[in-house]
């Protein structure tokens, strides 16, 4: 598949986003990562570093409620806890295949803006909330009250977050066996 150098340079904002956060990268950095033309930075993102970060922020949810999405296809009885090893898988996966140097995207911004109310706030939240969504609906579909439902998605996407923190902290994967491990008992209907 042929990406635009828009489309690149989003991804692109989101690789780098996951090893340094927002902060650490610069905008001649990604247009050199995205291998996209110098001078088409500006036009596609007039709003600058900001327009591309909030970009790539909401890239990264719509990519992890699509990863949520697939779950019913790689199972024939989905559960809630199948549902989080199956969010956890590819962060194990990550962390063996590539080592520990980059994380997720949304929670490097958060990390970034430090609670402020910054205007990348919005997408960073947008982004979350359509993660949020989307685990929601999928425990939902497996007859999980509603109300419930929203909770549960809180305490999966939150641990989650928590567990690649200490992994990459720790350079280990541990933590997101054992997140699995010790959350699926509270995960059972």
């Amino acid at each position: 598949m042929n990406h635009s150098p828009r489309e690149r340079m989003v991804y692109s904002a989101a690789q780098l986003i996951r090893a340094r956060g927002p902060a650490g990268i610069g905008v001649r950095e990604i247009v050199e990562h995205a291998d996209a033309p110098r001078g088409s930075f500006q036009h596609y993102f007039p709003g600058g570093k900001d327009q591309l970060v909030g970009e790539a922020v909401l890239w990264a949810g719509d990519f992890a409620a699509h990863w949520v999405a697939r779950y019913p296809e790689t199972t024939r009885n989905p559960t809630p806890s199948g549902l989080f090893a199956h969010m956890v898988k590819p962060w194990k996966d990550e962390f063996t295949k590539r080592g520990y140097e980059r994380g997720c995207p949304v929670m490097a911004s958060v990390a970034d803006l430090g609670g402020t109310d910054d205007p990348l706030s919005t997408q960073i939240r947008t982004a979350l909330d359509c993660w949020e969504q989307a685990v929601t609906r999928e425990l939902i579909r497996m007859d999980i009250p509603p109300r419930r439902s929203r909770r549960l998605a809180v305490l999966m996407i939150s641990t989650l977050e928590g567990a690649i923190m200490f992994a990459r902290l720790r350079q280990d994967s541990t933590p997101l066996t054992t997140a699995v491990t010790t959350l699926s008992p509270a995960l059972t209907p």
